[in-house]
């Protein structure tokens, strides 16, 4: 031993580098110490509001007039809009990596508009351009979400598709007979699971404190209600904020949840892939399963 180690040393091999206690207790604090920081940063404001609205004003929210009708078309934009946004965007999302990938450039700087262009600027020219059937009807509001939603939505997207090698995956799916429904369906959906999740939440959390849009359309939406209610109540309307809050953060914590399991059965996705794509594949040959 002594002398495999004296050649280890002559041969001018590098000793493995080792960390004092002292530095590897350093990371720890600093970790500690902008959690901490972090935590004050959102804690605090949120607490002063709690204070300032009271626990009373939470039941009172939903005993005032119209919280309701505005909750409610609210969740009903977000539903709506989320919808159209997954089946628009999932499908050209998945196209552009498997035959465009070229263009991946341009289709970022492309959904990046609806950020750069002022919303009361494209609420305006959807009025002048919409249809009349649609004009006084939630869906145009729906639809303007739907264009507001597509940056976050197409870059939820494809940093999913960017976690696994999509091509591969298709590829074998086709050669073992699946068709383009089966393979994006049981194949491609489960592995983006937690990006579909991600788009949805912030789509949701997008439509729910929206308020340029929805005011200048002259619609009630949920964040439209709390604005002029505030005239009235004050606790009440940052009690209904809080509530709008934590709604999201659920939502956000169930994506968490779902994402983890998700990631945990990536590969049971995978063999999927294979017994699905050979079902398919006995079909089209006629032979027994």
């Amino acid at each position: 031993m002594a002398a495999v180690t004296g050649v280890g040393a002559r041969a001018g091999t590098p000793a493995p580098a080792t960390r004092s206690p002292a530095r590897r207790r350093s990371f720890p604090v600093w970790r500690w110490a902008i959690l901490l920081l972090a935590g004050a940063y959102f804690l605090i404001p949120l607490y002063s509001a709690l204070r300032f609205a009271g626990l009373k004003a939470f039941g009172d929210v939903f005993k005032q007039p119209g919280f309701f009708s505005a909750i409610g078309l609210s969740l009903r934009l977000a539903v709506i809009a989320t919808v159209l946004t997954l089946v628009l965007m999932v499908p050209t999302t998945v196209y552009v990596h498997l035959r465009l990938p070229r263009i991946r450039r341009v289709m970022e700087g492309i959904t990046i508009l609806p950020i750069v262009i002022p919303p009361i600027v494209l609420i305006i020219g959807v009025l002048k351009v919409a249809p009349g059937f649609l004009l006084g009807t939630p869906y145009l509001l729906a639809l303007a979400y739907v264009i507001l939603a597509m940056p976050f939505a197409y870059r939820s997207l494809d940093a999913g598709l960017r976690s696994f090698d999509l091509k591969t995956m298709v590829e074998a799916s086709n050669s073992l007979g699946a068709g383009w429904p089966s393979t994006l369906w049981r194949v491609v959906l489960p592995n983006i699971r937690t990006a579909i999740l991600s788009a949805t939440v912030l789509t949701v959390a997008l439509v729910l404190g929206e308020f340029t849009m929805a005011s200048l359309a002259l619609y009630q939406t949920f964040p439209v209600w709390i604005v002029l209610f505030e005239q009235n109540s004050g606790p009440v309307s940052v009690a209904a904020s809080l509530l709008s809050l934590f709604v999201t953060w659920i939502l956000l914590m169930l994506i968490v949840a779902v994402g983890g399991r998700s990631a945990r059965r990536r590969g049971g996705a995978q063999v999927a892939l294979f017994t699905v794509t050979r079902q398919d594949f006995s079909q089209n040959r006629g032979e027994p399963q």
